[in-house]
């Protein structure tokens, strides 16, 4: 045998946990836990189940032609490793901005130099000495020097380059490593299961819970509601269980003790029905039986469904032909369903 994890995403929730039990108990797999949640992104269902290892694919093939599933994935179950459903929201971490960077002092403008003057020389007499004349070089040689005024009035003075237009401040900015953003924040999410240690039945509280049976009956409820809160956690299922038991087999007993060798569905037309019918609101659908606004089922993960299967194992027990018969929990209010519903098989 295996356990199976089954987490689904739908968009509609009403009927999800019914229709989902319906494939997992046609796949020859029991259902063990389960859990219903609402979120942003729809219906997230996560389910526990126990079968043949020969039937998983089976399990697969049906579920992927359940057209309310938008997605699902199916992984072994690890007891006490918690594993977060797949299409839940992840909360995000909110970004921080990075610090401002310091300011760097500019770097001091340095002045261009200015541009060197330069002198045109003087004039050369080059121009007479090369001249065809032979006479001319004479007076040429023979020609007093120039006076200061005339050199100076020779030397000409080369305009100045205009001014380079100013250089603009540059400011450098020394880079700035930016601080890591935080690792966004995991999403913390319940533990969907809380493992219990089953521990046997507390016959003392089941006797003192039925000793006025014949005069309490049919309002029962008070009674097994101070059962259920009188147990320790682990004996809750196993004392509303065989509290069922003995309550079913007091009512057989009292109303029923003529009838006897009938199939499952006459069983549960004539005698399994209008049994339950005295304690609580009940619909027959074929094999199964919804249980609508139990009172044995309203706190989250403390389902009372063990009581009514209790109750029909010793009211149809002696009924049924060849004298085997099984009953499965579907689903639960406790678990998040809008009904409790039982399917019956011998």
């Amino acid at each position: 045998m295996i356990e199976l994890e089954i987490q689904g995403l739908s968009q509609s929730r009403e009927g999800l946990l019914i229709e989902v039990g319906r494939f997992i108990l046609a796949s020859g797999f029991t259902l063990q836990r389960q859990r219903l949640v609402q979120d942003p992104h729809g219906t997230l269902l996560t389910m526990v189940v126990r079968g043949s290892p020969r039937k998983k694919r089976e399990l697969e093939a049906a579920l992927e032609g359940y057209d309310r599933f938008v997605s699902f994935r199916i992984t072994p179950f690890v007891e006490g490793e918690e594993q977060p459903h797949f299409g839940a929201t992840v909360k995000r971490a909110t970004y921080l901005p990075p610090p401002a960077p310091e300011p760097v002092t500019p770097v001091a403008k340095v002045a261009a130099p200015a541009p060197a003057r330069v002198a045109s020389p003087a004039a050369s007499p080059s121009r007479d000495v090369l001249t065809d004349e032979p006479f001319a070089v004479a007076p040429i040689l023979a020609r007093p020097a120039k006076t200061d005024a005339v050199q100076a009035e020779a030397v000409q003075t080369v305009p100045a380059a205009p001014p380079a237009p100013p250089e603009p401040d540059f400011e450098f900015i020394l880079p700035t490593t930016r601080a890591p953003a935080p690792p966004p924040a995991a999403s913390v999410e319940a533990n969907p299961f809380v493992d219990v240690v089953a521990l046997d039945a507390d016959e003392g509280a089941v006797d003192k819970a039925l000793q006025s049976i014949e005069y309490d009956y049919p309002k029962l409820m008070p009674r097994l509601l101070a059962l259920s809160g009188a147990v320790p956690e682990g004996a809750r299922e196993s004392s509303l269980a065989l509290a069922g038991q003995r309550a079913g087999a007091w009512v057989f007993a009292r109303e029923y003790a003529l009838d006897g060798g009938l199939g499952l569905a006459d069983a549960l037309e004539r005698i399994g029905t209008p049994a339950l019918r005295a304690l609580v609101e009940v619909e027959q659908q074929g094999a199964q039986l919804h249980i609508l606004d139990s009172p044995l089922c309203t706190n989250q993960g403390h389902s009372g469904c063990s009581f009514f299967s209790g109750f029909l194992e010793g009211l149809l027990g002696p009924v049924i032909a060849p004298g085997s018969l099984s009953i499965f929990p579907v689903c639960c209010r406790s678990y998040g369903a809008d009904e409790c519903v039982l399917a019956i098989s011998d």
